[in-house]
Protein backbone atom coordinates (compact mmCIF):
# COMPACT_ATOMS: atom_id res chain seq x y z
CA UNK A 1 0.00 0.00 0.00
CA UNK A 2 1.14 3.51 -0.54
CA UNK A 3 3.64 4.65 2.66
CA UNK A 4 4.74 1.04 3.05
CA UNK A 5 8.44 2.18 1.82
CA UNK A 6 8.11 5.05 4.96
CA UNK A 7 8.43 2.20 7.63
CA UNK A 8 10.64 -0.59 5.80
CA UNK A 9 10.64 -2.98 8.87
CA UNK A 10 8.11 -2.55 11.54
CA UNK A 11 7.55 -4.54 14.64
CA UNK A 12 3.72 -4.33 14.08
CA UNK A 13 1.51 -4.04 11.80
CA UNK A 14 -2.13 -4.59 11.32
CA UNK A 15 -4.52 -4.35 7.96
CA UNK A 16 -8.26 -3.74 8.56
CA UNK A 17 -10.44 -3.28 5.89
CA UNK A 18 -14.47 -2.44 5.78
CA UNK A 19 -16.46 -2.87 2.32
CA UNK A 20 -18.70 0.29 2.02
CA UNK A 21 -21.78 0.56 -0.53
CA UNK A 22 -20.97 3.97 -1.97
CA UNK A 23 -18.04 5.21 -4.00
CA UNK A 24 -14.76 6.88 -2.92
CA UNK A 25 -16.10 10.27 -3.67
CA UNK A 26 -18.47 9.62 -0.44
CA UNK A 27 -16.45 8.34 1.49
CA UNK A 28 -12.76 10.98 0.97
CA UNK A 29 -14.67 13.64 3.23
CA UNK A 30 -14.64 11.56 6.48
CA UNK A 31 -11.24 10.61 5.73
CA UNK A 32 -10.29 14.63 5.36
CA UNK A 33 -12.09 15.65 8.05
CA UNK A 34 -10.67 13.17 10.76
CA UNK A 35 -8.64 14.38 13.45
CA UNK A 36 -8.53 16.04 16.79
CA UNK A 37 -10.55 19.50 17.14
CA UNK A 38 -11.78 18.19 13.61
CA UNK A 39 -14.63 16.02 12.91
CA UNK A 40 -13.14 13.16 15.38
CA UNK A 41 -12.26 9.35 14.92
CA UNK A 42 -15.69 8.11 14.09
CA UNK A 43 -15.15 5.82 17.08
CA UNK A 44 -16.28 5.64 21.27
CA UNK A 45 -15.48 9.55 21.83
CA UNK A 46 -15.74 8.89 25.44
CA UNK A 47 -12.62 6.44 25.13
CA UNK A 48 -10.65 8.81 23.36
CA UNK A 49 -11.99 11.49 25.64
CA UNK A 50 -10.51 9.95 28.87
CA UNK A 51 -6.67 9.80 27.03
CA UNK A 52 -7.46 13.89 26.47
CA UNK A 53 -7.73 13.64 22.93
CA UNK A 54 -10.45 15.45 22.22
CA UNK A 55 -12.86 13.89 19.68
CA UNK A 56 -15.85 14.57 18.97
CA UNK A 57 -16.89 12.53 15.49
CA UNK A 58 -18.83 14.67 13.33
CA UNK A 59 -21.66 12.95 11.55
CA UNK A 60 -21.74 16.13 8.74
CA UNK A 61 -19.55 16.76 6.10
CA UNK A 62 -17.49 19.89 7.74
CA UNK A 63 -16.16 22.09 4.34
CA UNK A 64 -13.54 23.76 7.16
CA UNK A 65 -11.85 20.24 7.40
CA UNK A 66 -11.37 19.64 3.62
CA UNK A 67 -8.33 21.25 2.81
CA UNK A 68 -5.78 19.05 3.92
CA UNK A 69 -2.58 19.47 2.25
CA UNK A 70 1.17 16.89 1.91
CA UNK A 71 3.32 18.38 4.66
CA UNK A 72 0.34 19.73 7.29
CA UNK A 73 1.11 18.27 10.71
CA UNK A 74 -1.65 17.47 13.70
CA UNK A 75 -0.97 16.45 16.80
CA UNK A 76 -3.43 13.54 18.37
CA UNK A 77 -4.95 15.55 21.80
CA UNK A 78 -2.81 17.85 23.64
CA UNK A 79 0.17 14.88 24.37
CA UNK A 80 -0.26 12.46 21.21
CA UNK A 81 2.49 11.92 18.54
CA UNK A 82 2.52 14.69 15.70
CA UNK A 83 0.96 13.30 12.57
CA UNK A 84 2.38 14.42 8.91
CA UNK A 85 0.33 13.97 5.80
CA UNK A 86 3.18 12.33 3.66
CA UNK A 87 0.21 11.11 0.72
CA UNK A 88 -2.79 12.83 -0.58
CA UNK A 89 -3.94 10.86 -3.58
CA UNK A 90 -7.86 12.56 -3.56
CA UNK A 91 -10.45 9.56 -3.73
CA UNK A 92 -7.18 7.35 -3.19
CA UNK A 93 -4.75 7.25 -0.29
CA UNK A 94 -3.75 8.74 2.20
CA UNK A 95 -0.93 8.35 4.43
CA UNK A 96 -0.17 9.96 7.57
CA UNK A 97 3.55 9.25 9.25
CA UNK A 98 5.17 10.12 12.90
CA UNK A 99 7.24 12.75 12.94
CA UNK A 100 9.30 10.55 15.34
CA UNK A 101 9.12 7.81 12.35
CA UNK A 102 7.82 5.19 14.38
CA UNK A 103 4.24 5.41 12.66
CA UNK A 104 2.56 5.14 9.44
CA UNK A 105 -1.11 5.13 9.18
CA UNK A 106 -2.41 5.03 5.60
CA UNK A 107 -5.93 4.82 4.58
CA UNK A 108 -6.86 3.26 1.05
CA UNK A 109 -9.83 3.27 -1.04
CA UNK A 110 -10.12 0.52 -3.72
CA UNK A 111 -13.35 1.16 -5.83
CA UNK A 112 -14.85 -2.06 -6.54
CA UNK A 113 -18.36 -3.10 -8.15
CA UNK A 114 -21.22 -1.25 -5.98
CA UNK A 115 -18.72 0.04 -3.69
CA UNK A 116 -15.55 1.02 -2.29
CA UNK A 117 -13.11 -0.93 0.24
CA UNK A 118 -11.94 1.03 2.69
CA UNK A 119 -8.28 -0.47 4.48
CA UNK A 120 -6.53 0.85 7.44
CA UNK A 121 -3.29 -0.05 7.69
CA UNK A 122 -0.74 0.92 10.85
CA UNK A 123 2.91 0.05 10.69
CA UNK A 124 4.36 0.45 13.96
CA UNK A 125 8.35 0.35 15.14
CA UNK A 126 9.00 -0.24 18.52
CA UNK A 127 12.78 0.76 18.75
CA UNK A 128 15.04 -0.13 21.86
CA UNK A 129 11.76 -1.89 23.28
CA UNK A 130 12.12 -5.29 25.28
CA UNK A 131 10.19 -8.40 24.59
CA UNK A 132 8.01 -7.15 27.69
CA UNK A 133 6.83 -4.03 25.76
CA UNK A 134 5.81 -6.01 22.25
CA UNK A 135 4.58 -8.43 24.54
CA UNK A 136 2.26 -5.45 26.42
CA UNK A 137 1.10 -4.51 23.06
CA UNK A 138 0.38 -7.98 21.36
CA UNK A 139 -1.85 -8.49 25.10
CA UNK A 140 -3.03 -5.52 25.35
CA UNK A 141 -2.60 -3.05 23.03
CA UNK A 142 -3.56 -5.07 19.93
CA UNK A 143 -7.49 -5.45 20.74
CA UNK A 144 -8.16 -2.80 22.37
CA UNK A 145 -7.06 -1.35 18.70
CA UNK A 146 -8.64 -3.40 16.85
CA UNK A 147 -12.23 -2.77 18.70
CA UNK A 148 -11.41 0.88 18.50
CA UNK A 149 -10.31 0.37 14.67
CA UNK A 150 -13.79 -1.88 13.68
CA UNK A 151 -15.73 1.16 15.09
CA UNK A 152 -13.75 4.01 13.52
CA UNK A 153 -14.24 1.84 10.05
CA UNK A 154 -17.56 1.09 10.45
CA UNK A 155 -18.66 5.03 11.39
CA UNK A 156 -16.82 5.86 7.90
CA UNK A 157 -19.03 3.46 6.46
CA UNK A 158 -22.29 4.42 7.98
CA UNK A 159 -21.48 8.43 7.53
CA UNK A 160 -20.36 7.45 3.83
CA UNK A 161 -23.08 5.42 2.73
CA UNK A 162 -25.63 8.02 4.67
CA UNK A 163 -23.91 10.44 2.10
CA UNK A 164 -24.61 8.75 -0.75
CA UNK A 165 -27.84 8.07 -0.19
CA UNK A 166 -28.28 11.28 -0.02
CA UNK A 167 -26.20 12.76 -2.82
CA UNK A 168 -28.49 10.17 -4.98
CA UNK A 169 -31.47 11.77 -3.60
CA UNK A 170 -30.59 14.80 -4.74
CA UNK A 171 -29.34 14.16 -8.14
CA UNK A 172 -25.69 14.16 -7.15
CA UNK A 173 -23.39 11.25 -8.64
Amino acid sequence: MPGDELLLHPDVMSTRAVRITAPPSAVWPWLMQMGSGKGGVYTYDWIENLLGLNMHSADVVLPQFQDRKVGDVEALGKRGPRMRVEVLDPHRAMVLHSEDGNWVWTFGLYPQSGGTVLISRNRIATPGAAASVRAFYTLIMEPGSLIMERKMLLGIKQRAEALASSQAGAGKP
